[in-house]
């Protein structure tokens, strides 16, 4: 009975993990429907725009006959449903994901397709811009193709609030921790943030390294010649403890979803000053408050320290894309994949990205827009030295993952930036070991 038991519950784990990836299969292209299918997380607001905009475009001019079903889901259960279905071997014919070590993972796999030559021959070879290109090659190899939005961390602050105090955009972060103190001592939020997710809390880590160590030390520790147990990650960890004990983010501040707008809320409802966040607020503000957008918000770029002038003020953490298409299909599939990616970059999907609060990522694009946020975000951008890709996409799965549990734990002053640290470069050096 034992035994039975236990061979039921293998086919039935089979199975639920055959469900959740959607099908069976290497690939979800059906031969004789010619369907493709595409996973994103594009389920509402500007990027289901902008996807529906290329989708309708491309579905009204099929390529080899092949159509294209979309099938959207949010955020984090699309990262769980993804790793579930490439360690299946299930995965779909075309997806959306972040670009850097996960995506390099899965062309080691077999699940992303080369694109290099159908970019040479291709009119948006000339259109996209090459940071974002290059966030998605290896040795050579083009495995994604960006397309939503230049997702850069920034700092959104209330213009409103900032005039009552006469507060001016902070250069330093000498300055920004003065206004947190007047800030808070008047009963104000200096940052809202919501981090039950995680990854919002990371946003602050990264950006304070790049303030203490830039863009190389991040190579350094992710190629096993540095160590992330260096000074710019501890003290990375350190400010952030000593603004979690200041009082400068909301209370339960690991327990609020970023998911279900919390931190945006407490931005509305003026409890809080500011928010360190990616573009993709843009959009989000725009659709959510648009006349609040419009009246009340600045941003401005994450300061620099000025006890460490040596370090490059104008390396920057984001994307140039945030999402990158990639093709798992083969043969005339793989062809027709990539007219749906073109048709991200017809006239009528970049405008469509530009009116729903998107930068989408195009040569050019600062010609483009009107928003002043948009256009101060792009000039930052086209002035930086390097742009650091997130460290839950830069790093390998393993540990990226790692990163994201220990940052939380710094916000939660579960742990010490020490204790972390070490935790992130143990999870480094096995990666290694094992490659």
């Amino acid at each position: 009975m034992a035994k039975k038991w236990g061979l039921f519950l293998v086919v039935l784990i089979t199975c639920m993990a055959a469900v959740f990836a959607g099908g069976s299969g290497e690939s979800k292209s059906d031969s004789s429907s010619k369907v493709l299918e595409y996973w994103n997380i594009n389920t509402e607001g500007s990027y289901k725009a902008i996807m529906d905009c290329a989708l309708e475009s491309y579905n009204a001019n099929p390529v080899n006959g092949y159509t294209v079903k979309a099938s959207p889901v949010v955020n984090d259960k699309y990262k769980e449903k993804l790793a579930i279905a490439m360690s299946s071997g299930q995965c779909p014919d075309i997806y959306s994901n972040w670009s850097g070590g996960p995506l390099f993972e899965y062309a080691e796999s077999g699940f992303a397709q080369p694109l290099e030559d159908l970019l040479e021959n291709s009119p948006i070879k000339d259109k996209i811009m090459p940071a974002g290109l290059q966030q998605a090659t290896k040795d050579g190899h083009v495995y994604g193709v960006p397309y939503q939005n230049l997702t850069l961390v920034g700092v959104y602050y209330n213009k409103s609030i900032f005039d009552k105090y006469g507060f001016e955009e902070p250069k330093t972060i000498q300055e920004l921790e003065h206004i947190c103190e007047v800030l808070k001592a008047d009963g104000i939020i200096p940052f809202a943030l919501a981090n039950r997710t995680k990854w919002t809390g990371s946003l602050y880590f990264m950006s304070l390294v790049n303030r203490y160590g830039g863009y190389e030390e991040v190579a350094a520790a992710e190629a096993g010649t540095g160590s992330f147990e260096s000074e710019c990650f501890i003290k990375a960890g350190e400010k952030i403890q000593d603004w979690v004990r200041k009082g400068y983010f909301p209370e339960g501040v690991n327990s609020l979803s970023e998911d279900d707008g919390q931190a945006r809320q407490l931005i509305y409802r003026e409890e809080a000053a500011m928010k360190v966040a990616l573009a993709n607020d843009i959009g989000t503000f725009k659709n959510e408050a648009p006349e609040f957008y419009a009246e009340k918000i600045g941003w401005f770029p994450f300061p620099y320290d000025e006890n460490y002038p040596d370090v490059d003020p104008t390396i920057q953490v984001g994307s140039v894309g945030n999402q990158f298409i990639t093709v798992n299909a083969t043969g005339e599939a793989r062809e027709a994949a990539f007219a749906l990616i073109e048709n991200h970059f017809t006239d009528a999907s970049i405008q469509t990205a530009i009116d729903t609060g998107c930068i989408p990522p195009v040569i050019g694009i600062e010609n483009k827009l009107s928003d002043p946020i948009q256009k101060k975000l792009v000039e930052t951008v086209l002035n930086a030295s390097a742009i650091q890709l997130y460290y839950d996409q830069y790093l390998p799965p393993a540990v990226s993952s790692v990163h994201l549990d220990t940052c939380q734990e710094i916000f939660g002053l579960t742990m010490t930036p020490q204790e972390a640290q070490a935790q992130m470069q143990a999870a480094m050096e096995e990666y290694n070991a094992g490659k």
